[in-house]
């Protein structure tokens, strides 16, 4: 079986936006994220062509909250009332009681909202395990800059189960950037949260959009380079897509999957909300190394 590529969970009926992972653990099959609940059939296809089902899963590991990574964990849990899911205490409550975050998302979405993500079903405070250093013979360490609550898992095979610490790269493509959306992205946090995965070296990165990359070292090197680039200059939002989309179609093969990986209009409100938030408290935007 293979445990190591990643479940393509088809979003939009299109390849390698969003994917999931079996982990082998100590204490059974697991699955790193599980997506929104609108890739549910998608995810249940994935794992009946790996000879599985739901019921085989015992544990969700989650990185964190956002709907791509882990908006179908109360559907599941309902399909499978034993599954456990781990995720950070800051992220635990909203997963218990997600309407919270429905509003807000529903607020980004407006009317794509149910066709993007789907139901967001709560998940049982009994079935809900805080993460809290090794979990099921990985390492969970935090790993904020995306999101406050994000964490990442390494493996004993030193395979990084990253979420979107580690960026977005489509496959074998040499492209490399930063989900930057709001309301928590922090340029700072995410650079010390970039040398805290390099100094676990890990010997690959498992992708969640979209792929195993197999040269860690370079990858967050230019993770790092382009987080600082994005964020180095307070920009109109026209001017920032023009700049990003010239980028992109210089630099990937296939900047429409980017697109679909990671609209640029989030990454900019999230870097809006950045620019505006320091200019308010008079902290500086770009972190000295």
């Amino acid at each position: 079986m293979d445990t190591l590529g990643p479940i393509d969970l088809h979003h939009q009926d299109a390849e390698r936006v969003i994917g999931c992972y079996l982990v082998e653990t100590s204490g059974g099959l697991a699955l790193n994220d599980c997506g929104p609940s609108s890739c549910v059939p998608a995810l249940l296809r994935g794992l009946e062509q790996r000879g599985l089902s739901i019921r085989d899963i015992d544990h969700l590991l989650l990185t964190h909250i956002h709907l791509d990574h882990a908006g179908a964990a109360g559907a599941l849990v309902r399909e499978h009332p034993g599954l456990r899911v781990h995720v950070s205490e800051v992220g635990a409550p909203h997963l218990a009681d997600p309407s919270r975050l429905e509003r807000s998302a529903r607020r980004l979405y407006g009317d794509t909202f149910d066709r993007l993500w789907g139901e967001l079903a709560p998940v049982p405070e009994e079935n809900l395990v805080v993460l809290d250093g090794d979990v099921l013979g990985l390492e969970a360490f935090p790993t904020p800059g995306h999101a406050s609550h994000h964490a990442c898992y390494l493996a004993p095979d030193g395979t990084l189960y990253a979420g979107d610490a580690a960026g977005v790269r489509i496959g074998s493509d040499r492209y490399v950037c930063p989900p930057t959306p709001p309301p928590e992205f922090d340029l700072a946090t995410w650079l010390r949260s970039i040398d805290e995965i390099e100094r676990r070296n890990p010997t690959r990165l498992a992708l969640i959009h979209f792929g195993v990359v197999d040269d860690p070292g370079p990858h967050l090197d230019e993770l790092r380079r382009r987080l600082r680039d994005w964020a180095r200059e307070d920009l109109s939002e026209e001017e920032w897509l023009r700049r990003r989309e010239d980028e992109r179609a210089r630099e990937s093969g296939e900047p429409e999957a980017y697109e679909r990986a990671m609209p640029l209009w989030q990454s900019y409100a999230g870097l809006r909300r950045y620019w505006d938030t320091a200019a308010d408290t008079g902290a500086p935007t770009i972190a000295s190394r």
